[in-house]
């Protein structure tokens, strides 16, 4: 074969193969156009509504939840209007500021992307965002340049602050998604009281629990397209909700008072070096809690808020010699006794080979059962109790509240403990008569004393107030006749009046009792101690009843309710005289004999 016969066989093989892959090629752009055109005139729609249906998304707009606020309105707890910032990394990256875009060509006249520079890319936005985020711009940086395309930059970042950021133009590389945050402007005030929240928003312990339901609101939403870069295409909203905001909540608790009472319990604890002391300021006529503190210094919203209840509904105690209310009340009601019935009342008496002392000792003393209230006589209390049954006892504690819960529905409360009555032994059915024996809290405490107070009606206690400004699902119920209810009232001011050196109240009628008992000091004795005072003022028109409560006191005057808790209870007593501006008290003029 000569050299032209090669070359001529070359070129027919390259001819050749350039027709077969010209062919191939048509075939290829053939078979696009069809299908193109398949697309186009039989599945156009489908593909558009999925197109579509990849750039619509619902978003989730939050709800706020409800205030708490105390009786006159003032703010205890609400959730401020708040935003987490949000970045795309990736977005960040490419991210090109408009000065270095060419108007005419749209390209980077920056070079940003083949120098370095902290105009551009993730050191560029985190130079515009770090001013108003308040952060170093390096950390800031760091925080944009993780792999992926979701990133959290910043919390609880103010309206203020999202409004500057919606100024720098970086839309589809930050967003920010509406939060908010939980304050408390009195958090030091009433800690355990409110509680908090956990990391889903939902309360923990306190009103915050007990009200959740009521205070947490229901998110909305929208429903619309977004581009490429995570921005919403204006005009493309299809669907959407307004979030509904949770319920306030409105507390019968006086903030003043409030405050008021636990410096007050502050300064006492701190005075007698004591472990503890909690107070309850309650109105007599509508049972509503004005006051619920303890020393605790928990600060509302804190880890510690969440997990420890108020000592004032939490803490139990044997009340001591305040129960004598309790037994002489039922003593009348049930006809054992009148209030001027007479006794010669030694300092210690044996029954059933039980021997029960007074807290002193002293000569056989002629007492009425006035008497034996004002001066506080367990044996007095012990002959007293000849004649009323063991039943009658339990029953009318019962009656009284005590053991069973205030109905305030606040976490943590403790019922306290009354045994049934089969289970006493032959000391434990005497010593119920005198507080012991039995164990209560400042909650039900103070609503048996505002039971005498309230002419012998029981009232459920209430610490939220309802829609209409009256306390909920309250049921009175009558425990002793308005005539025993006074007689135990007038020896209770009599009780008041032997204490006037120490827990008087200035041009106010007050009707009291004390109580000291020994409890357990943990280590499985009875070395501790519990003073407290639980009155009622004014004595002549009961408006508050007032109960503080000591635990281990080291005063060196004595441990006596009456030497301890009287004072603090004065205390509170003048500064709620004043601040309602309540009547000064007539002279007493109808005072029962105490002695024969």
């Amino acid at each position: 074969m000569t050299g032209n016969d090669s070359r001529t066989s070359l070129q027919r093989s390259f001819v050749r193969r350039t027709v077969v892959v010209s062919v191939v090629l048509a075939l290829v752009a053939l078979a696009a156009l069809g299908k193109l055109a398949y697309i186009q005139l039989f599945q156009g729609g489908t593909v558009a509504q999925a197109a579509t249906a990849s750039r619509t998304v619902p978003h989730t707009l939050k709800a706020q939840r409800g205030k708490i606020v105390d009786t006159n309105g003032l703010v205890l707890a609400q959730s401020l209007e708040r935003y987490t910032i949000i970045a795309d990394p990736q977005a960040a990256a490419a991210y090109l500021p408009d000065s270095c875009i060419s108007k005419s060509t749209g390209k980077d006249t920056c070079g940003c992307k083949t120098k370095s520079t902290g105009d551009c890319g993730a050191a560029g936005v985190a130079h515009l965002l770090a001013p108003i985020l308040q952060m170093n711009p390096m950390e800031l940086g760091g925080k944009l340049s993780v792999p992926g395309r979701y990133a959290v930059l910043a919390k609880d970042v103010t309206p203020e602050a999202k409004r500057a950021i919606g100024k720098l133009g970086l839309a589809g590389v930050i967003s920010c998604e509406l939060s908010s945050q939980r304050t408390y402007p009195r958090g030091d005030l009433m800690g355990a009281i409110l509680g908090g929240l956990d990391a889903e928003g939902n309360g923990v312990n306190g009103i915050e629990q007990m009200e959740n339901k009521r205070l947490t609101g229901k998110d909305g939403y929208e429903v619309y397209q977004q581009g490429r870069q995570g921005q919403q295409i204006p005009g493309t909203q299809t669907k959407s909700q307004e979030p509904v905001n949770g319920a306030d909540v409105k507390l019968t608790i006086d903030q003043d008072v409030q405050w008021y009472v636990k410096k007050a319990l502050d300064d006492a604890r701190d005075k007698y070096h004591a472990d503890w002391a909690v107070a309850v300021v309650q109105e007599v006529g509508t049972s509503r809690i004005l006051a619920l503190a303890d020393t605790d210094d928990y600060r509302a919203g804190s880890d510690e808020a969440k997990i420890h209840p108020s000592k004032a509904v939490s803490q139990t105690f044997e009340p001591g010699s305040i129960g004598k209310t309790i037994s002489v009340s039922g003593m009348l009601q049930e006809g054992v006794h009148k209030i001027d019935d007479r006794f010669t009342v030694p300092d210690h008496i044996t029954v059933d080979r039980q021997q029960y002392k007074d807290s002193t000792n002293h000569k056989p003393e002629q007492w009425t059962l006035a008497g034996i209230v004002q001066n506080s006589s367990n044996v007095g209390m012990v002959m007293a109790g000849d004649g009323y049954p063991d039943q009658k006892r339990y029953e009318y504690l019962t009656k009284f509240g005590i053991g069973q819960k205030s109905g305030l529905g606040l976490p943590g409360e403790s019922q306290g403990l009354l045994s049934q009555p089969g289970n006493w032994d032959r000391r434990t059915r005497n010593t119920v008569l005198f507080g012991q024996g039995y164990a209560t809290n400042a909650l039900q405490l103070t609503n048996a004393i505002a039971t005498i107070g309230n002419k012998g009606v029981h009232q459920p206690q209430t610490i939220i107030l309802g829609e209409d400004g009256e306390g909920q699902d309250r049921k009175p119920s009558r425990v002793v006749d308005a005539k025993v209810a006074a007689e135990v009232m007038n020896s209770m001011e009599s009780v008041a009046e032997k204490y006037e050196k120490t827990a008087k109240v200035e041009g106010y009628r007050v009707a009291a009792k004390t109580g000291t008992a020994e409890v357990s000091d943990g280590s499985g004795g009875l070395g501790g101690i519990i003073s407290d005072w639980s009155g009622i003022l004014p004595a002549d028109n009961p408006r508050f009843v007032v109960t503080v409560v000591v635990k281990n006191p080291h005063n060196g005057a004595g441990v006596y309710g009456g030497l301890v808790a009287g004072p603090i209870f004065a205390q509170i007593g003048e500064f709620l005289m004043q601040k309602y501006q309540v009547p000064v008290s007539p002279q007493r003029t109808d005072a029962i004999p105490v002695e024969w």
